[in-house]
């Protein structure tokens, strides 16, 4: 037991001794075997097996949790009890995600456009710094050139290169250059960099006729006549070519070229750096960047080609463009273990099948040969070196890939080629040749039957790749090396026979996490799954809509693509296929708004494809994140597009998402905020239609959303509110000073109206209080600044949209939710720096600081709706008579008469006298701008970069999460098992020996025990303080409100079996839930929630403030207090339920009711001595049930136990009586009589104790019976202080004092 002493600024806690052992276990729910809830993911997996998976492994943590329970371990009520505030918008910042990895997309994509082929052969001759072996490698492009004439057989090697390399570039222009002098390459050179202008142009060149190339950085040419060899300078063949250029060196000892070649690019960029440095005055253009050119050499310097008589001549060629031919020769020679002796190289030529079609032999080793180099570049160059060298450039992307092949075959003779960019030499070893060379063994060995008319049997290649990246997503992580077969994916998804299992490994893949995502897009997925958008096998919907999901989620740049492509048609196509599961539409919605968020152009083609009324079809989905996305997209839509706008209008589209303003789920009521604050916040120039919608909706903001508890919905409804202060900048200019000056005279005491106004109302009354009393205005002489021949009289009219909006925003800049309060507090800065400079009354000599609180209840939420009712404006209302419901401004200063005119080109009333057309411009430039932002959108995007398809931890038995629930719920038990006491043979327990005394920092005034910790909560004014209370120190202290402290009125302690939260009300109607409230620093963070539980509350010093009965099991919370009325909330969807009236004028000082909540039975007790019993199952006409009219002073507490009394009441009073109720009768059933003066009761939960606090300087522990069992008088010690008044007292809720 704890006990609080407010007048010795002393905390004490009474020995709670060791409880009597015990061997019963806790019983299991009377209602029956216990069952798990079940908990569903956001989103299916894509898996066929996937939710089979989910539903054995729900079934496999439901038996586990039934075998605790079962054997004793845990108590099934824990894992029954549900956990509030633990809701991703409870325990995260509200912001978006930040792509942090290098866009994907390939920079400066080129093509190359023409081809310059040399070829320096001189048949017949060969050159002189040269010696062949007889016999020795003669074939070039696969020709002999020995079996055709000199002349002829030049030509056709020439034309069979050209079509070598037409196969890789159809399209580019070529041009042969055979056996060229000097000026012949330089006038090819110029005249194809002339004509392909910024495009890359590429020069091959095959030096087998002609020497070595030289050390200066020189190739060799001929004469006119053919008898003299002539030096070509790389240093000049630079200059002709220009840049982008690539470069094809076939002959031996091309390395050097490349070397001399990048000197010479280091010489220009030198020279023009002398240039300038010693002739300033010159201007001179910057070299073109010779050091970006992309160079392929057969060899490195000083190496000699291979000559092997069964090889071609030009090797290195034939493996950059017959990769295939050359793979399966070179293949067929190195097969040393002759596993294949009756493949020949007269049958590789025999393979049947064409390169482009992967049904035939030759195609499907064409198309496997490209996963395999893919693959390989894939993991052996960095991202950026990839995406230059595979991924810009087609023709440069198939000779880099038939490079790598170069780099093994040529290597085995000895022979190492050249690239730069520079490609690593471990490629040629790369286990990815393993699988080629399998592959190769699987084709040849059919190679025999298959050219005697058999069957090709297709390789299993692609099958065995995919289920290696499957059994790499078992395990993978972001932590592991990406998965090599990432690129074979790719290609697999150009095969219809696999593309089902690929998309649906793809998606596993890009589920595992945004950098799985970056990971898909780099490797070049993104062209594929645009061009299967197209297609309309219906099997592929879910995978693909998944997919691009995620794509969206992390990159959403892609937009354009979609909509270029006619994409958007086929997530529309999903969002209407109401065969498919809510899920798949759900991702569809979403797409589709990240599709056409900040898109104009998409705007418009999503108008056209009636992408409005697709989504209003869809807001009738049971299933609420459908909904959701379904409002945000509609959001989106309309977003600065007024057609979108208009035809929103014309399908009544604003209307049907008002009631998505009362949805269960705040993240809908978030979403159907975000929308029509959009629809205001439209630019486009409207009638005064336009402007009587805006005021409807502004209307059902505030009456819809101004007390919702979730800081989600209220952030969101000030960003909308915000378009309706800029768009009515001076119509809210005028409402906000008249605010302020009314505020100003009634503070300085004068008084206006009667009782009673014109209109009959008796202002006074407690209904009308909140609406009337700050709208009393002085004199027009106590204004100065104020115009005489304006009627002082006459205030706004009441419940207007300005001043409802208005009132609505002050409200939130003193919002309990710091986030909230910031947002509100930049809106309202905006108008009020447009009078601050004005004139006051002179009656005020108060600085603003003494200004009460704009958050006091003085400003409360009750707005008025355009109608008696309250109910929002429906479609047969006329226009008319919305447009009369906005006021003009009236009664201000001079100087504010004409701030409307300031409006934009959205203005209700005349601009006044003339004014320069400039400054009206300049005002509008500035009020397009958002005052504030909200992340909202961004945020809820941010779930689907999140893992769908894994299990969450509280689905997955083996999560560790998982075991340290056990272990809580283990050790939940054993505590409240070794507390039972049998007081029967004991007694009741004893509290006569102090265990803890500390000193709290101000006067104490509640007190909360942590059930499972050595934890005691102590609250004074506003301060809270956490004690250790075995170890005696003070583990954390933090105040419960800023920046103006309000005094905390009330506290418990939520989620006290799991994740404990501290639940504390305050005397401004506000509740706030901290988290890590043990924590030695507290935090912004640490505030889980907050919100105005009773913002009806009247502003006393001494009263009850807020008081308040949390039940767990239902999430409900009941509040009360200093106000007319009992408000119960449900906080799982963060919405009031009902407000019972209290039909009297004095407060309610305490609330209980039954911690299961069952019934739906609540006890309030009141300052006029009588206890009433609610059941908020009731209207709210009806919901007092029973009124227990016992006390003749003022109750202290009543409570409710469990386990002890079943349908009983107790209840305490200030005069010192204990009364112990039947619900079921109206009369008490015993009575205690304890120490007058009574402050303060609690009810032990499990023993049969009642302990009475008294101003008196004493805290008694009295039996059920009504005998005193202890008293607290004095502290422990020598010489013992006595204890000063008692503010609180409470009982550990499972530990007993031993008797």
């Amino acid at each position: 037991m704890s006990a609080v002493d407010p007048d010795g600024d002393g905390t004490s806690a009474a020995h709670e001794g060791r409880p009597h052992p015990t061997t019963n276990g806790v019983s299991h729910h009377p209602d029956g075997p216990f069952a798990l809830p079940q908990h569903a993911l956001n989103f299916s997996g894509q898996s066929p097996h996937h939710g089979d998976f989910l539903s054995a492994s729900e079934s496999a943590i439901q038996k586990r949790i039934a075998l605790l329970c079962l054997e004793g371990q845990t108590d099934s009520a824990d894992w029954r009890t549900p956990l509030a505030f633990t809701q991703k918008r409870h325990l995260e910042l509200i912001e978006g995600y930040e792509n942090s990895v290098d866009s994907w997309r390939v920079k400066d994509r080129m093509k190359t456009v023409s081809v310059a082929l040399v070829l320096c052969l001189n048949v017949g001759v060969d050159p002189p710094d040269v010696f062949k072996p007889n016999p020795c490698a003669r074939l070039e492009c696969w020709l002999d050139p020995a079996a055709l004439g000199t002349q002829k057989a030049v030509e056709a090697i020439g034309t069979a290169l050209q079509k070598q390399y037409e196969r890789w570039q159809p399209r580019a222009r070529y041009k042969q250059s055979l056996d060229p002098t000097i000026d012949d390459i330089k006038k090819l050179c110029i005249s194809l960099r002339k004509s392909s202008k910024d495009e890359r142009v590429l020069f091959h060149y095959n030096g087998h006729g002609v020497p070595k190339p030289t050390v200066n950085g020189e190739v060799w040419v001929f004469n006119k006549n053919y008898t003299q060899y002539i030096p070509l300078s790389v240093y000049d063949l630079q200059n002709w070519m220009g840049v982008p250029s690539l470069y094809v060196y076939d002959c031996s000892n091309a390395g050097i070229i490349v070397e001399s070649f990048l000197q010479f690019a280091n010489s220009h960029q030198e020279e023009y750096e002398y240039h300038r440095k010693n002739f300033p005055d010159d201007t001179k253009e910057p070299p073109q960047q010779y050091g970006t050119c992309i160079h392929l050499a057969a060899c490195a310097n000083g190496q000699e080609l291979p000559s092997n008589p069964l090889l071609p001549a030009d090797l290195f060629t034939s493996c950059l463009t017959t990769p295939i031919k050359t793979a399966l020769r070179w293949y067929t020679l190195q097969n040393k273990t002759r596993l294949l002796p009756e493949i020949t190289l007269e049958m590789i030529d025999k393979i049947p099948g064409q390169m482009n079609d992967r049904r035939t032999m030759l195609g499907e080793l064409n198309w496997i040969f490209t996963a395999v180099t893919d693959t390989i570049a894939w993991n052996s160059l960095p991202r950026d070196l990839f995406h230059r060298l595979f991924r810009q450039d087609l023709l440069v992307a198939s000779l880099f890939r038939n490079f790598l092949l170069a780099e093994r075959v040529m290597r085995s003779y000895k022979c190492s080629p050249i690239s730069y960019p520079n490609i690593p030499h471990s490629t040629a070893q790369h286990p990815m040749w393993d699988a080629w060379d399998f592959t190769l063994d699987a084709c040849l060995c059919q190679l025999p039957a298959v050219l005697e008319g058999a069957d090709y049997v297709y390789s299993t290649f692609f099958t065995e790749q995919l289920t290696a990246f499957q059994v790499w997503l078992t395990y993978g992580s972001e932590e592991r090396m990406p998965p090599e077969q990432l690129p074979i994916v790719l290609q697999v998804l150009l095969s219809q026979s696999h593309r089902l299992r690929a998309l649906d490994l793809l998606g596993r893949f890009v589920d595992l996490g945004p950098w799985a995502v970056n990971q898909a897009l780099s490797v070049g997925i993104f062209p594929y799954v645009l061009k299967l958008l197209q297609s309309s096998a219906r099997e592929l919907r879910p995978l693909l809509v998944f997919i691009w999901a995620k794509i969206l989620a992390v990159d959403d740049t892609c937009q354009s693509e979609i909509v270029r492509e006619g994409g958007h048609k086929y997530f529309l196509d999903i969002l209407t296929d109401s065969y498919l599961p809510v899920e798949h539409r759900t991702m569809a919605a979403f797409v589709i708004s990240k599709t056409f968020a900040e898109n104009a152009a998409g705007q418009e083609i999503g108008l056209k494809d009636n992408v409005i009324a697709i989504c209003l079809e869809q807001m009738a989905e049971p299933r609420g994140t459908l909904r959701q996305w379904v409002a945000i997209t509609l959001g989106v839509m309309w977003t600065k597009n007024a057609q979108a706008r208009w035809a929103a209008v014309r399908d009544s589209a604003y209307e049907k998402l008002f009631p998505l303003l009362h949805d269960p789920c705040p993240e809908i009521r978030a979403a159907a905020v975000f929308a029509l604050g959009t629809f205001v916040g439209n630019d486009a120039d409207r009638s005064d239609h336009a402007n009587a919608i805006d005021s409807v909706i502004g209307m059902q903001l505030t009456n819809s959303c101004c007390e919702d508890a979730s800081p989600l919905v209220r952030k969101e409804l000030v960003a909308a509110l915000q378009w309706l202060i800029l768009h009515f900048e001076g119509q809210f200019t005028s409402v906000a000073y008249q605010t302020e000056e009314e505020e100003r005279v009634r503070d300085s005491g004068i008084t206006i109206f009667s009782p009673k106004d014109n209109d009959g109302v008796d202002k006074r009354s407690p209904e009308n209080h909140m609406s009337f009393n700050h709208h009393k205005r002085a004199p027009s002489s106590a204004l100065p600044g104020m115009p005489q021949h304006q009627s002082t009289t006459t205030p706004l009219r009441h419940g207007t949209v300005f001043q409802n909006v208005w009132k609505v925003l002050l409200n939130c800049s003193r919002d309990p939710f710091p986030a909230v309060a910031k947002s509100a507090t930049s809106v309202t800065q905006r108008i009020r720096g447009k009078f601050a400079s004005l004139p006051v009354s002179p009656l005020i000599n108060r600085s603003d600081s003494d200004t009460p609180d704009r958050g006091s209840p003085k400003f409360g939420c009750t707005v008025t709706g355009l109608g008696d009712s309250g109910s929002p404006p429906t479609k047969t209302v006329p226009p008319s008579k919305l447009t009369n419901a906005i006021p003009k401004p009236a009664d201000v200063p001079a100087a504010l008469v004409n701030l409307h005119r300031f409006a934009r080109t959205r203005k209700l009333f005349d601009a006044g006298p003339n004014q320069d057309d400039d400054v009206d411009e300049d005002m509008a430039v500035k009020a397009t701008d958002a005052i504030v932002t909200s992340q909202f959108v961004k945020w809820c995007s941010k779930s689907f970069t999140l893992p769908m398809m894994k299990l969450r931890e509280e689905q997955d038995v083996s999560a560790n999460a998982h075991y340290q629930r056990e272990w809580k719920f283990m050790r939940n038990h054993v505590v409240r098992n070794s507390s039972l006491v049998d007081t029967e043979n004991a007694g009741p327990p004893r509290y006569d020996t102090q265990i803890f005394i500390n000193r709290n920092l101000e006067v104490p005034s509640h007190v909360l025990f942590d059930p499972l910790e050595p934890v005691i909560y102590v609250a004074d004014r506003n301060q809270i303080s956490v004690w250790n209370y075995e170890k005696s120190f003070r583990v954390g202290s933090f105040p419960n409100s800023h920046p103006r402290p309000y005094r905390i009125s009330d506290m418990t302690l939520i989620n006290a079996h799991d994740s404990p939260f501290l639940l504390v009300a305050a005397d401004d109607g506000s509740v706030r839930a901290w988290k890590n409230s043990s924590s030695t620093e507290k935090r912004s963070e640490d505030l889980v929630t907050a919100w105005q539980a009773l913002p009806e509350v009247l502003p006393t010093t001494r009263g009850s403030g807020v008081v308040f009965s949390w039940e767990p099991p239902t999430q409900h919370l009941i509040a009360a207090g200093d106000a007319k009325i009992i408000r119960v909330w449900n906080m799982t969807a963060e919405q009031k339920v009902i407000d019972i009236p209290t039909r009297l004028d004095c407060s309610v000082t305490t609330l209980s009711s039954e911690p299961t909540g069952s019934n739906g039975v609540f006890a309030a007790g009141y300052q006029d001595g009588s206890v009433r019993l609610y059941d908020r199952r009731c209207s709210a006409a009806d919901a007092q049930i029973m009124v227990f009219d016992g006390h003749a002073s003022a109750v202290v507490s009543t409570k409710m136990p469990d386990h002890v009394l079943h349908h009983k009441l107790y209840s305490g009073s200030v005069d010192g009586d204990v009364k112990l109720w039947d619900l079921r009768l109206p009369n008490s059933v015993s009575v205690i009589k304890t120490v007058s003066g009574m402050s303060t009761m609690d009810v032990h939960a499990r023993a049969e104790v009642i302990c009475c606090g008294s101003v008196n300087q004493t805290a008694n522990v009295y039996s059920f019976l009504g005998a005193q069992v202890s008293s607290i008088r004095h502290y422990d010690g020598f010489m013992g202080q006595r204890i000063g008044s008692v503010s609180s007292v409470a009982f550990h809720p499972f530990k007993v004092a031993r008797s």
